[in-house]
């Protein structure tokens, strides 16, 4: 039952981020159609695979987010390593 009820808590939780206003949450929710709960959002390869890329999953995205959001003067680039 531990897949049923955390399952479902996803989705409830998708719902509710959803709904929210002032601020929206901006963010993503990705799944599988009704995988594993500890699914690592990987589309292509199963999990034991997926958690040896967190780093090239997710970094990038992170990178995006720091970009948008910091202030104009930002050093946005003395701490970055060469792509």
């Amino acid at each position: 039952m531990d897949n049923y009820y955390l399952n479902n808590a996803v989705y409830l939780m998708e719902d509710f981020l959803e709904s929210t206003n002032d601020p929206y949450y901006e963010g993503e929710v990705d799944y599988g159609d009704r995988a594993e709960h500890c699914w690592n959002g990987d589309q292509e390869n199963p999990n034991h695979i997926s958690r040896l890329r967190y780093n090239s999953m997710y970094v990038p995205k992170i990178m995006k987010r720091i970009a948008e959001t910091a202030p104009k003067d930002a050093d946005l680039n003395s701490w970055r390593y060469p792509e």
